[in-house]
């Protein structure tokens, strides 16, 4: 008998390797920036602002996320548990136009509420530069985040910090998961293409400075795309590698391409500096930064090779290795601004999803009974909540009894009906006197050829 195929191309289950891969995948965090109206007749945050951060949080966010009027907040955090989102970014405009940002991990908390005191769109950050980075490829890769400053020092002995540390240790937290975790050892450096800078405004220490300003937690963002290039070289040989790249990609761009229509011998395009911007002589062109190199592993195109040639690389290789160690290259790093900027002042801090107890507000300030009190509070309500599901699960069981109570009062009535509509069926074929086709039988009598006849 033949053995049956087992389809693996379509089917989910068959690949192993690929659901290891969409498991780890469905793990990585997942974010939806949305614009909240707070009002019928009032106007919501900048749109463009609100793509602006979607785009910054790509890959790993809604990006064609479409909001409608009637969206309220409950709408989102009933489908981010079905569709797998970590994270809620929400903007809003108070009644006095202020555009706030509430961070939100779901499904029970907490929520980060900041005012978003400045900010400055992509578009204004591209005005402001003499050469602005268009969006490529740096969207492909999550960003790299750093954070600096999040940490205050260590007040001295009886001193009360202005800012908790369970806050600050738990701002920390919220922000570090907004973006899946980095390993220096199986990242590849080709795929990190921007960086994500948050930092955080110390208070200053001068006593000018008003409580209010001794008590805020501001955080100021900004956003960068990376580029690297070869150092060591000077800028006409980079501009030959340049030329070749773009011969390579059929691209008719004839501002990289040199003029050395006027040469007798590429020679003096290199060392001489007044032919065709200039050779090794311009210092300026070819040194950088010593800060700005960083030595990375050597990238060369790779060819496709069978079994044993592969072997017999991977043995040449290694004896190149034990001899001189890796092939290593240095390049220059510089960053970029994409955008967006902006100012974020944290206000407060709840413990649920943008509700339940405020753990931290930057304004209002309890002590040490009203806290009691407000935990006393706290409780009552959660008691009353328990309560109340109760109730409602002990409604909805009650209900479904008696629903199927009563669907097994109608299944019985309809049965007996039928068994009565029977009965007169079969009493009204008696009472046409089909009951007595015993005596008509006893009058029958032989005909002729035996076929019956019935007496008169």
């Amino acid at each position: 008998m033949a053995r049956r195929r087992t389809k693996k191309r379509v089917h989910a289950g068959a690949n192993v390797r690929g659901n290891a891969a969409n498991s780890s995948a469905s793990r990585a965090p997942k974010s939806m920036v949305i614009g909240l109206r707070t009002g019928a007749g009032e106007v919501g945050p900048s749109r463009q602002l609100v793509k602006d951060v979607r785009s910054m949080m790509e890959p790993g966010t809604a990006s064609r996320l479409k909001e409608r009027r009637s969206n309220r907040l409950r709408d989102y955090t009933t489908m981010a548990g079905p569709l797998g989102v970590s994270h809620l970014l929400l903007f809003s405009r108070s009644s006095s136009n202020n555009t706030n940002l509430r961070l939100a991990i779901t499904p029970r908390g907490p929520t980060l509420h900041f005012r978003v005191d400045k900010y400055s769109l992509c578009k204004d950050v591209r005005k402001a530069m003499k050469h602005p980075k268009g969006g490529g490829k740096e969207y492909i890769s999550p960003p790299l985040l750093v954070m600096n400053n999040f940490t205050s020092l260590t007040s001295k002995e009886g001193e009360v910090p202005a800012i908790p540390k369970h806050l600050e240790s738990l701002t920390t937290t919220v922000f570090q998961s907004l973006f899946p975790p980095i390993s220096p050892q199986a990242t590849p450096l080709s795929s990190i293409r921007r960086v994500l800078l948050l930092n955080r405004e110390l208070p200053s220490a001068s006593s000018s400075s008003t409580p209010v300003e001794s008590n805020s937690y501001t955080i100021n963002l900004r956003h960068y795309a990376i580029t690297t290039k070869r150092t060591g070289l000077p800028r006409s040989v980079r501009r030959l590698n340049a030329a070749e790249s773009l011969i390579k990609e059929r691209k008719t761009k004839r501002g990289g391409l040199p003029n050395l229509g006027k040469l007798e011998d590429v020679a003096e395009y290199l060392l001489d500096p007044t032919a065709a911007m200039g050779g090794f002589t311009s210092g300026s062109e070819s040194e950088v930064e010593t800060d700005a190199e960083v030595e990375v592993l050597e990238t060369t195109t790779r060819k496709v090779l069978n079994k044993r040639q592969l072997e017999s690389k991977r043995k040449a290789e290694s004896d190149e290795t034990r001899r001189d160690g890796p092939p290593v290259e240095k390049r220059a790093v510089k960053l970029v601004e994409l955008g967006p900027r902006m100012k974020l002042r944290l206000i407060k801090v709840e413990e649920g999803v943008c509700d339940g107890k405020i753990m931290w507000h930057e304004f209002l300030h309890k002590s040490k009974e009203e806290e009691k009190q407000m935990e006393k509070v706290w409780e009552q309500r959660k008691r009353e909540k328990e309560e109340r599901k109760r109730i409602q699960r002990e409604n909805v069981e009650r209900k479904r009894a008696e629903r199927r109570a009563s669907s097994k009062e109608a299944n019985a009535t309809v049965e007996g009906k039928d068994d009565d509509d029977d009965d007169d069926d079969d009493a009204q074929w008696d009472s046409e006197g089909l009951e007595d086709d015993d005596d008509e039988d006893d009058m029958e009598v032989d005909g002729p050829a035996g076929i019956p006849v019935v007496a008169g």
